[in-house]
């Protein structure tokens, strides 16, 4: 029966008992604290300093001299630091932000709290924008690109940036996913004008509930400060804006965004530790991914570190998936089958794309009368018909994200995973799944 897809009544690759929990815990737990981060986080918690700024002020220097930039800020989380960073470079009203379709909303949900309206721009194989449909999306309002380096894939910054200049765009780089990864040497996050990203629990760079702005412009961290710190709105830290000085003690956006000392304090270690977790995750990921090197149906999001780029830590690891590889075989279908063979780790989709939902086609949210997303604009940025064609759809599933290189229990995986694509044409009768799929996060409603 070990022959026989587990989906199907076989023997799975990997039983009950297979991988002892202890392994399985440090292989797979996302959020590693050492003692010491414990100790800081307790010592913050005794003290009833959360709402402080003493250590959120050091672990913003300590992150910025990591990340490379002039100017770090923490938030409560990253959705805040990436509405912080839409507000520091001036989005307003009638203005258009491009971003890549398929990402979480976080990244740009928010501009239609600025009368700012989201085109959604295709993306390519790897999940990334696509540089070749960018220039489709720009119109004399487009104010800039949100540029999201999304499962960590670290997007094409050199034509991306390169259109940008020739529009004379703001970019606004979502580092959520990447944080500390490289693309052709230099680090994501400092390419565009100002970036942000989430430092939630899940994340590779974990910190509790956390978010980070990044930039080098001074313009930018003071507008991006009285955004959303009303106790840092002030002459200590708003210095050059003077049209900022008239409004001090109060947040600009009405928002408090300051970031739970928690969160810093853990933050604060947690950077001791990261570039070297990040070799090591990269080394398991590496042996994972090279042992269904060569197999049909599928390409993972993974790059030549030959070339100066690379995973950071690989959070939440996907391969792009062609059915026309596997005699069409759903994508859903792939990952009920691999789910059955190692207990979990593949699904099928990632985010649908967010052109999709009906809150970028109907929500009104100052009840106007008409979708907040066009309130403001000069057209209907909702006519995109196009990123629905079949045969601009991209497949993809997930894949276990490994904490370490053990080479005996990455290989049960692999095996999950090469079972399937091995026996694949089995699952070909009964599948009757047609769309990509995918999840809009906390809803049971998986499409």
């Amino acid at each position: 029966m070990k022959d026989k897809l587990a989906l199907l009544g076989g023997t799975p690759v990997i039983s009950p008992g297979d991988v002892p929990a202890e392994t399985f815990d440090k292989l797979f737990r996302k959020m590693v604290l050492t003692e010491e981060a414990k100790a800081a986080a307790m010592d913050v918690i005794e003290k009833g300093s959360f709402s402080f700024t003493d250590v959120t002020e050091k672990f913003q220097e300590e992150f910025a001299a990591w990340q490379g930039t002039n100017y770090a800020i923490a938030y409560c989380n990253g959705t805040m630091a990436l509405t912080a960073a839409m507000y520091a470079i001036g989005l307003g009203e009638g203005d258009e932000i491009v971003c890549s379709t398929k990402t979480y909303w976080g990244s740009v949900s928010q501009a239609i709290n600025f009368g700012a309206s989201p085109v959604f721009c295709n993306i390519n194989d790897m999940l990334s924008m696509d540089p070749n449909d960018l220039e489709r999306c720009i119109t004399p309002r487009t104010k800039a690109i949100m540029v999201v380096h999304y499962y960590a894939y670290p997007c094409d910054m050199d034509p991306i940036m390169a259109i940008a200049r020739k529009h004379g765009l703001k970019v606004i780089e979502d580092v959520s996913h990447a944080q500390g990864g490289l693309y052709k040497g230099r680090k994501l996050g400092t390419f565009g004008d100002v970036a942000a990203m989430s430092l939630m629990s899940t994340k590779s760079l974990a910190c509790g509930e956390l978010g980070v702005l990044v930039t080098d412009e001074r313009k930018y961290y003071e507008r991006a400060m009285a955004f959303g710190h009303y106790e840092r709105n002030n002459e200590n830290y708003i210095r050059e804006c003077d049209d900022l000085k008239d409004y001090f003690h109060i947040a600009l956006g009405g928002v408090k965004g300051r970031a739970n000392q928690v969160s810093t304090a853990i933050g604060r270690d947690q950077l001791k530790h990261y570039d070297e977790r990040c070799i090591e995750i990269r080394r398991a990921m590496s042996y994972f991914w090279d042992q269904l090197e060569g197999l049909p149906g599928f390409r993972p999001l993974r790059v030549d570190e030959a070339t100066g780029s690379n995973m950071a830590g690989w959070y939440e690891p996907h391969a792009a998936y062609y059915p026309e590889e596997l005699g069409g075989l759903s994508a859903k279908r792939f990952a009920e089958a691999v789910r059955a063979e190692i207990g979990g780790f593949c699904y099928e989709g990632g985010n649908f794309c967010l052109h999709t939902h009906p809150f970028f086609k109907t929500f009104d949210l100052t009840h106007k009368g008409v979708p907040s997303r066009i309130a403001y604009a000069g057209r209907d940025v909702r006519r995109e018909d196009h990123l629905c064609d079949p045969s601009l759809k991209k497949y993809c599933f997930s894949a276990p994200r490994f904490n370490y290189l053990d080479r005996s229990v990455i290989d049960l995986y692999a095996a999950g995973y090469r079972k399937v694509i091995e026996k694949h044409r089995d699952l070909l009768t009964d599948d009757a799944h047609e769309a990509q799929g995918g999840r809009w996060y906390g809803s049971e409603n998986q499409k």
